[in-house]
């Protein structure tokens, strides 16, 4: 019977061949370790987007950002670019580990001294990741007026309004016909949803009323969402609170 120790619990492997032969731990930490890394790196990829000229939502202070080598205007957000790559190792590592593994015969093989490797290797890279992301989150400002002047585009408030006419009694197949119909006649007009007038609305279908404009709107559109988890104002309120009292940030 061979035993270790997991964190304050007792393990006991019964049989004496799979204890000397068997990774699955390493395979599971390298698989959260693998896991976090692709998390890591897909905030990374909105990070550098949101960097970007054409979206121009947050801007990176100096110390987390670099400069161009031709064009002396610009402030690349590197560190990000950097954790979205290094995901890559640390995705590497759990391939290594598994292909290492997939055609050994049971009982111990001199193949698994190169599970050290990987394992090193995975630890330091996503130690390395967590500590430039959490670094690069306290210095960036986020462009509130760049933000809020992007909203409307794409018309976020056509799903409300699908919700209003449901609400009235409308299918839903109806519903997304006329809001369709309604999207056009705002993309002819160049304007938003909201600016239609009330005859307007009910020249495409009478179920309309005056009632609409509170589905109408970035804010408005918004706010309707009040399920679980969803993305209302109330909603990320109460997540943004539970996160802060989890992990204990002043």
């Amino acid at each position: 019977m061979h035993l270790f120790f997991l964190s304050d619990r007792l393990i006991v492997i019964l049989n004496s061949i799979d204890a000397v032969s068997d990774r699955d731990f390493v395979m599971e930490f390298l698989s959260a370790n693998a896991i976090t890394a692709v998390h890591l790196s897909r905030l990374g990829e909105e990070w550098v987007l949101w960097a970007s000229e054409e979206f121009g939502f947050i801007t990176p202070s100096d110390s987390v950002s670099t400069g161009s080598s031709i064009m002396p205007q610009k402030k690349n957000p590197d560190p990000m670019e950097l954790v979205r790559g290094k995901s890559a190792r640390v995705i590497g590592d759990l391939v290594t580990l598994l292909t290492l593994c997939k055609g050994l015969p049971h009982a111990y093989n001199r193949d698994l001294q190169e599970d050290k490797e990987p394992v090193f290797d995975s630890v330091k890279t996503i130690l390395g990741m967590l500590e430039v992301s959490a670094e690069f989150a306290l210095n960036i400002t986020f462009n509130r007026d760049r933000i809020q002047k992007a909203l409307p585009a794409g018309h976020l408030d056509a799903t409300t309004l699908a919700d209003y006419l449901v609400n009235k009694g409308v299918p839903f197949r109806t519903s997304h016909d006329i809001v369709g119909r309604a999207v056009a006649l705002c993309t002819s007009k160049n304007c938003q949803l909201l600016d239609l007038s009330l005859d307007e609305l009910r020249s495409i279908n009478p179920v309309f009323d005056e009632h609409v404009y509170e589905y109408l709107g970035v804010e408005n559109a918004i706010n309707k969402f009040s399920s679980y988890g969803s993305t209302g104002s109330a909603c990320v309120a109460s997540q943004l609170d539970y996160w802060t009292k989890k992990l204990e940030i002043k």
